[in-house]
């Protein structure tokens, strides 16, 4: 008995704090959404990017994703304090990561590489000034786990419109199967 009230008592201590949680949630929805997207889409339509009007010039949809997760790398290294655990030739990801397969692998590189650094964030340190990965400045620890969700979804918006061209419906505009 003495050892269950032990680790009800301790609990607390291993239990991330709740900001981190919240931003946890937050990635875990993007990430739902990104990932069935990457997936749904057919390989051959990786290279589509639509060349009508105001869309000329804009990446393809293998550039989204991978800009997603490049940027997702960068910001987590700053949150982690650390260098991205892979070479990643910019913003808009390695050259070398070409296929659908790859594309997916550098993907979910990068969101646990991101709920890695989300695990860090604390109510104590939220506040922290860390190097901007962007620019020659600082920025509030909180930013790294608020921005690789929300330049995540921007991205995921552009997708979409990618995959409707394509004929593709994003698994997360699906409706929930009846039950």
């Amino acid at each position: 008995m003495n050892l269950m009230v032990l680790v009800l008592l301790a609990a607390p201590a291993f239990a991330a704090d709740p900001l981190a949680n919240y931003y946890d949630a937050q990635l875990k929805g993007a990430e739902s959404d990104i990932m069935s997207l990457v997936a749904a889409m057919p390989a051959d339509k990786y290279t589509f990017a639509p060349t009508n009007g105001t869309f000329t010039g804009v990446r393809t949809f293998q550039q989204q994703a991978k800009h997603i997760a490049a940027i997702m790398y960068m910001v987590a290294a700053a949150g982690l304090k650390e260098k991205p655990p892979v070479e990643l030739g910019g913003e808009n990801g390695p050259e070398s990561v070409r296929s659908k397969a790859e594309v997916i692998e550098f993907l979910k590189g990068a969101f646990a590489y991101a709920h890695k650094s989300i695990a860090t964030l604390t109510t104590q340190n939220e506040l922290e000034r860390l190097k901007s990965p962007f620019e020659d400045a600082t920025v509030p620890r909180v930013f790294t786990a608020d921005i690789v969700t929300s330049h995540s979804y921007d991205h995921y918006g552009q997708m979409v419109v990618y995959a409707r061209m394509n004929g593709v419906i994003p698994p997360a505009s699906m409706p929930a199967p009846a039950k």
